[in-house]
Parts: C-alpha cells; sequence; structure tokens
C-alpha cells in the first residue's frame, strides 16, 4: 500500500501598507507661514524653496506640505527643525570691515560703557569681529558689552562653539588668528576669552519679547533685510529704532539691505 503525501500548500499572508499619498505641490502655503512667523520672503525664489522643503518633509517621511504646516503648529521643535533649515547663512569675521571701524571709533570717543547689538548673529563671526576690533583699538572690554541674537538654533550653537573652518576668517592676517585662534584639526577655534566677551540669545525679531532686551547704543543689523519685502523691511526697521538709546544713532544695516 502506498500513501502518498500531499504537499501542504503555505500561503503566504501578503501585509498591505497603506502608501500615503504625496502631495508637495502647494508650496505658497508654506511661504505664507513662514513668512508670517519669520518675516522671511521667498516670493522670487519659490522653486528653491519648493525643493528644499520637499527633501525636509521626505526626510522626515511627512507625506505632504499640507501634513507639514498641521504639525508645525503643534509642534515647535518640528517648527524650529524648518526655521533652521530655511535661514541657514554663511558669513565671515571682519566683513564690511568699514562699518565695524566706523564703530571703534563712535565706543572710543564715547564717554560712557556702551551697549552693542548684531541682529541677528548668525554663527558668531559678527559680534566676535566687533570683540576682536574693539581689542585691537585697545578698549578695555568693561566698557562694552556685546549681544547677538537669531532665529537660528543651530547658527547660535555653532556660535557658542566658535569653531570655524578657513573660509571664515579669509579676511583676518595672520597675526590675529595666531593671537585670537587655536588651530586644530583644520579649524580655528576662538579663545575664550574673546567668547566670553559675547552673549548669544534666540529672539525672533517680531517677537513682543524682543523688547525685554533693552536698549543699545549701536545696533548692526546687516543682511538681514534682503530676505524681507519692502512692508516687512519697514516693520524691521522701526523695530531696531525701538532698541535704540540715542534716537539720532544710525543703525548699521548692510550694503544690500536697501529699501
Amino acid at each position: 500500500m502506498f500513501s502518498f503525501f500531499k504537499k501542504k500548500e503555505h500561503t503566504e499572508e501578503k501585509v498591505i501598507q497603506k502608501v500615503e499619498p504625496q502631495d508637495y505641490n502647494n508650496i505658497e502655503t508654506i511661504a505664507e507661514y513662514f513668512k508670517n512667523e519669520t518675516g522671511v520672503t521667498f516670493e522670487k525664489q519659490m522653486s528653491i524653496l519648493k525643493n528644499k522643503v520637499t527633501t525636509f518633509c521626505k526626510k522626515r517621511e511627512i507625506h505632504s506640505f499640507a501634513q507639514l504646516l498641521e504639525m508645525i503648529q503643534s509642534n515647535n521643535e518640528l517648527k524650529q527643525e524648518l526655521i533652521d533649515y530655511l535661514t541657514t547663512n554663511e558669513t565671515f569675521f571682519y566683513r564690511e570691515l568699514k562699518q565695524i571701524q566706523e564703530l571703534v571709533e563712535l565706543v572710543k570717543h564715547s564717554s560712557s560703557n556702551v551697549k552693542i547689538l548684531c541682529a541677528p548673529s548668525a554663527t558668531g563671526e559678527e559680534p566676535y569681529s566687533i570683540a576682536i576690533a574693539l581689542l585691537e583699538a585697545a578698549i578695555d572690554p568693561s566698557r562694552f558689552s556685546i549681544t547677538g541674537i537669531d532665529i537660528n538654533s543651530e547658527a547660535l550653537q555653532k556660535a557658542h562653539e566658535a569653531r570655524y573652518k578657513e573660509r571664515n576668517v579669509r579676511n583676518l592676517s595672520t597675526q590675529l588668528l595666531a593671537k585670537y585662534f587655536t588651530h586644530s584639526n583644520n579649524n580655528y577655534v576662538l579663545h575664550d576669552s574673546i567668547k566670553s566677551l559675547v552673549t548669544f540669545k534666540q529672539f525672533n525679531i517680531f517677537d513682543d519679547s524682543l523688547k525685554t532686551l533693552g536698549k543699545f547704543d549701536f545696533i548692526f543689523s546687516r543682511n538681514m533685510l534682503i530676505y524681507f519685502d519692502t512692508k516687512t523691511k519697514i516693520k524691521a526697521k522701526n523695530i531696531l529704532e525701538s532698541l535704540r538709546t540715542d534716537d539720532s544713532q544710525e543703525i548699521f544695516f548692510g550694503h544690500a539691505d536697501l529699501f
């Protein structure tokens, strides 16, 4: 007697995964939200904005701009990530040096201690440049205080670390580099004695909390207004002017910050 064994058929259970439809088309809603939150406009760079935000979403498995908009309105951490991602700007030491030299002369002839604001401060090159220039002019650190503010948390972290590439210090002489930096692993690390002269804080200049900073004798706001439309530029200018100790003192704007 023969026994016949029928092969057992294995039925594979198929796992059906729901695939969320992707919709990365209506970038205008993100642009409008971002402008309302930060003042930054992308009206002439919408295609660039769309590509950047699409990449931002895909890396986080966010399937549409509508979903992103909903999430950042309730998730402050994600909102800050987007702000950091879209407001990263590169700067360097002794940029527009003529204005820094003008400030040095004003501080020299000041009869009292002065407060200086850099808004935005980015990754720290500008406020640190001011500190170095003042020291090089033999102005005692007790005579000035420098505050740097920025909306970008990643930029402020880099400012605290004060570790720069050669391109960031390209305008500094070899003497200044040797005096104020330590060269380590292809980086130029600013000495703690200079870092201690600048206080960094995270602020959005359009938030009412900015008033808690108080008044300043000199204000630098270079290469920020270029990201605003005319209406927002005027608003930002008025806010910065309200922070002046002396209403007659002009704010140091960048050459590209034209109205």
